[in-house]
């Protein structure tokens, strides 16, 4: 009899701890100290990866032959290469904080559609986990086309995302854009050797240079990280346009010369906050001449050479939630609604090879309010710059403002209001504004200016057409309003507010590693000059609706 009662006494406390922890995952977004089962001390036991590939063929409706066939061809993440992003291993005491970051970690990845991870079943306090993922295509040609502001761009290559299952990322491309022509080859790996070091390369053999990167950082890449520390480079040389009404006006050629190293530290995540310090040092060569076979009249910027190492101190609130229907279609999206805070201060010296002594700054500001199930504004601030002999140059304030109002699951209203205000600005860094960036009925730098406004205003709908089970579609209805103020750098007048009206469609891939969204928007201008055509058809890739 007693020893039904200790039976009974120990199932009894199973069901307590697997309530307790259906209870954490309920309340993902509470503090630490409000995690039950970590204070209960439940140990996590098995960890088990739930992998989905392409396409589910236990779906009648993917059970196809051309499905299958893909699911045939395509090689499914490796396990290791899961398991190296998790913040958790079996022995470690359960943390609904670092389950929730691990799987944002995860959802970062292109060859993942999505990734969720929850307690599986407890026993004698033992937790075993569940970590569900689901691969896209990573592997194929990589065809891409846009038009916006009058000109077209194009690109022709081949791509892998996840290059053999390592999470690696292969990539030749050819593109033609209005600017230049480009042959490249580029390569990006997250987690180098299985560690949290990340390394991107590329190649770029270009109609009017070159341009060659290369990376190499162990990155904060969590919450709680301790340190980071790298370097990179880039050596990039091109002709530049600048744009008077959307026509080319004046050029030059721009060579670059960029280097970094730093090193940072943290106490890890402390309060609901991480702060973070950070030092290094910059070298920027920036060299200006004439085109050499010169089609337009000349405006050479003044060369510039800094030379400066840096402070810099970065907050990150723990603070995200999860929605779906807002940027992205039918995707799950983590929103940082918490503060985040960077500061940098660097001493650029002629004693250090720089042309001039400068004091180098930059910030960066966001915040978010309300709450995504019904009204949400995300807000945001910079500024950058530099000091010389007590007078800002090339200085830059930008505010930004994102409203969203949840109607419903398939309804969205949107708004987005940007600033930016400039003065001495370097000719190499104009305020432009036209069909490229954010005022979709006209061309491309249309306007310059040194400061600018942008007003949008969206109303969004998501649908439930799934053509062919290989992308999601929504609709939207938009108006822009925008204007800039200040000195042309190339002369020209402002001509005011612009605003435009249009409707667009959205086709969001869900079975490919490209992650962007096609817009197929169909724009009508208001204002402008008598050259601009009185409808645009724009189709662009970007990364959110």
């Amino acid at each position: 009899m007693r020893r039904n009662h200790k039976i009974d006494d120990m199932h009894f406390r199973e069901s307590i701890l697997l309530a307790l922890v259906m209870m954490s995952v309920a309340n993902a977004d509470d503090s630490p100290d409000d995690q039950p089962l970590s204070i209960e001390g439940a140990i996590i036991g098995e960890i088990v990866l739930d992998k989905s590939d392409v396409f589910d063929l236990s779906n009648p409706k993917e059970n196809k032959s051309i499905f299958r066939l893909a699911n045939r061809w395509h090689i499914i993440t490796k396990d290791k290469v899961i398991r190296r992003q998790l913040l958790f291993k079996s022995g470690d005491a359960y943390s609904q904080r670092l389950i929730d970051e691990s799987g944002r970690i995860l959802r970062k990845n292109r060859y993942l559609f999505d990734a969720s991870i929850k307690p599986l079943r407890v026993k004698d306090g033992i937790v075993d986990v569940s970590v569900a993922t689901r691969d896209v295509w990573s592997l194929g040609p990589d065809f891409s086309y846009s038009r916006s502001g009058g000109e077209n761009s194009s690109g022709i290559g081949i791509e892998d995302t996840n290059l053999l299952g390592r999470g690696q990322t292969l990539r030749v491309k050819y593109e033609d854009d209005v600017d230049r022509s480009s042959t490249s080859v580029a390569f990006f790996d997250r987690n180098f050797g299985d560690s949290w070091v990340s390394t991107s390369l590329s190649i770029a053999d270009n109609s009017d240079g070159r341009s060659n990167w290369l990376s190499v950082i162990r990155p904060f890449y969590a919450l709680d990280s301790r340190w980071t520390a790298g370097g990179s480079g880039l050596d990039d040389d091109r002709r530049t346009t600048l744009y008077q009404l959307g026509e080319e006006a004046a050029e030059y050629q721009h060579e670059r010369g960029y280097f970094t190293a730093f090193g940072g530290w943290s106490k890890g995540l402390q309060g609901g906050f991480a702060r973070r310090w950070t030092v290094g040092m910059v070298h920027d060569d920036n060299q200006f001449s004439e085109v050499s076979n010169p089609s337009l009249p000349l405006a050479l910027p003044e060369d510039r050479k800094l030379v400066y190492p840096f402070a810099q101190f970065s907050l990150v609130q723990d603070s995200f939630e999860i929605s779906e229907n807002r940027d992205q279609i039918g995707r799950t999206e983590d929103i940082l609604m918490g503060t985040t805070l960077s500061a940098m201060l660097g001493w650029s010296d002629e004693s250090f090879g720089a042309d001039r002594d400068a004091l180098i700054y930059s910030t960066t500001f966001s915040r978010g309010l309300g709450s995504l199930a019904g009204r949400s504004l995300i807000l945001g601030a910079t500024a950058s710059g530099r000091v010389e002999s007590g007078e800002f140059k090339n200085s830059l304030i930008g505010l930004s403002a994102r409203y969203y109002l949840t109607q419903s699951d398939k309804r969205l209203f949107f708004a987005t209001l940007h600033a930016t205000v400039g003065d001495e600005l370097d000719l190499d860094n104009p305020v432009q504004l036209g069909g490229d960036n954010g005022i979709r009925g006209y061309p491309q730098r249309y306007q310059n200016g040194e400061s600018k406004a942008v007003l949008t205003v969206e109303q969004r709908f998501f649908t439930d057409w799934y053509p062919f089970r290989l992308a999601r579609v929504g609709m939207a209805v938009f108006a822009d309003a925008g204007r800039v103020w200040g000195q042309n750098p190339i002369g020209g007048e402002p001509l005011g507010w612009l605003t435009d009206v249009g409707f667009g469609l959205r086709l969001a891939p869900t079975r490919s590693s490209a992650r962007k969204m096609i817009h197929i928007d169909i724009a009508f201008p208001l204002d402008g000059d008598d050259s601009i055509d009185s409808v645009q058809i724009l189709v662009e890739s970007k990364g959110s609706f």
